[in-house]
This record gives structure tokens, sequence and C-alpha cells, in this order.
């Protein structure tokens, strides 16, 4: 078994799926911004609002 220790063709290969990638991608539209910006807004309080939850539990509990 042969190992291809040269990494150059990967390189080229990584290079060019990249160029592909940022010749697809575009930039937002501020609609798309905020709709974004508002999905991780909740997603953030949602996440907090568990965890404080779960501190409040263990108070109560006795816990910490």
């Amino acid at each position: 078994m042969k190992i291809n220790l040269n990494p150059v063709p990967r390189l080229k290969a990584f290079s060019s799926q990249c160029k592909r990638v940022l010749l697809v991608s575009s930039k937002p539209d501020t609609q798309e911004l905020k709709l974004s910006a508002k999905i991780t807004a909740i997603g953030m309080a949602i996440i907090g609002a568990i965890g404080f939850f779960i501190y409040i539990a263990f108070l109560l509990i006795g816990g910490l």
C-alpha cells in the first residue's frame, strides 16, 4: 500500500471547492439579515430561559 504524502493535489481540490462556494454565495439583503437576527435572538432567549429555570430548580432543591 502506497501513501501519497504530496499535499498539492488536495490543496488544489480544496481551493477549487472554496472558489465554487464563494461564487454561488451572495450577500443577504436587509430583510433576510433581520430575520436571521430575530431567529438567533429568539433561540438565545429560549436557551437562556431553560438555563435559568434549571438554576432556579437547583436552588429550590438545594443542590447548589
